[in-house]
C-alpha cells in the first residue's frame, strides 16, 4: 500500500522569524490521522530568519537528526558539542536521559532552511551523544546511508532500527531501492521534483510504502529525497 502526504497538506505555523511545516503532528498543529509514521515521529521543514533562532530548551528520549539545505546552522549543547553546519551537512543528537540545546542562524544576511528530524529510539533513558556527517561530496544519483542502528558503512549509529538514505539527483538522473521484505519506507522530497514509481512529487511531498519490493526514482530538476527505511 502506498499513501500520499502533499505538503499543502501539512501543517503550517509562522512565528515571523519561523516559518515552519510539519510532516506530523507538533506544538500547535494536531492531526490525528498524521502522528508519526512506525518509529518516526517528526519531520519538520524550518526556515529561519537571519539572526534569529530556538534558544536553550530541554529534550529527552528522543533521536534528532538535522540536515541542511541552504544557509548555515549553529549548535550547541549541554554535553559540550559547539558547531556550525551548512548545506549537505547532517547532525545527530540523541538527547536519551536528556539534554539541552539551542539551535541558531548565525547569519546577518541569509536565512537558513533545513529539516529536523525526530526518531523514536527503542532503549529509553542512554547516555545522550552527537555525531555528524558532511554529504557535501556524495555521489549524485544514488543512495547515500545517513543513519543506521550498528553505524555500518560509515553511518551514524543511532538508537533505533531505522535506516536513514539521502539521494542527491541532478536532473534526468534516476536509482532504484530495494525494501526487504517485513520493512516500511517513508519518503520526504526536500527539493527538486521527481517521480517514484511513476508518482510526481514535489518538495514537500511524501509517501508512506507498506508492502512494495522495489522503489524507481525518477528526478525532473536537481532533487534532493530521503527514504526511511524502517522495521
Amino acid at each position: 500500500m502506498i499513501t500520499v502526504r502533499k505538503a499543502e497538506d501539512r501543517g503550517h505555523a509562522r512565528h515571523g522569524w519561523l516559518e515552519s511545516h510539519h510532516t506530523f503532528s507538533f506544538a500547535d498543529y494536531h492531526d490525528p490521522a498524521w502522528m508519526g509514521y512506525r518509529s518516526l515521529r517528526v519531520i519538520n521543514d524550518d526556515r529561519v530568519a537571519p539572526g534569529m533562532g530556538f534558544g536553550t530548551h530541554p529534550h529527552r528520549d528522543m533521536e534528532i537528526i538535522t540536515y541542511v539545505l541552504s544557509g548555515s546552522l549553529q549548535h550547541q549543547d549541554s554535553i559540550g558539542n559547539g558547531r556550525t553546519i551548512g548545506p549537505g551537512e547532517v547532525q545527530y543528537m540523541s538527547a536519551g536521559r536528556g539534554v539541552r540545546h539551542s539551535e541558531a542562524n548565525p547569519s546577518s544576511t541569509e536565512p537558513v532552511h533545513f529539516l529536523q528530524i525526530w526518531i523514536q529510539p527503542d532503549e529509553l533513558g542512554v547516555t545522550p551523544r552527537y555525531g555528524e556527517k558532511s554529504f557535501v561530496s556524495a555521489p549524485t544519483g544514488d543512495f547515500n546511508l545517513v543513519t543506521s542502528k550498528t553505524g555500518r558503512d560509515d553511518s551514524i549509529a543511532i538508537h533505533q532500527d531505522a535506516d536513514l538514505w539521502l539521494a542527491r539527483f541532478d536532473s534526468g538522473q534516476s536509482a532504484s531501492y530495494a525494501l526487504r521484505a517485513g520493512r516500511h519506507a517513508w519518503i520526504h522530497v526536500a527539493e527538486g521534483e521527481v517521480t517514484v514509481d511513476g508518482r510526481p512529487l514535489s518538495a514537500g511531498d511524501a509517501l508512506a510504502i507498506d508492502g512494495a519490493s522495489k522503489l524507481e526514482f525518477l528526478a525532473h530538476q536537481p532533487s534532493q529525497v530521503l527514504l526511511f527505511d524502517l522495521k
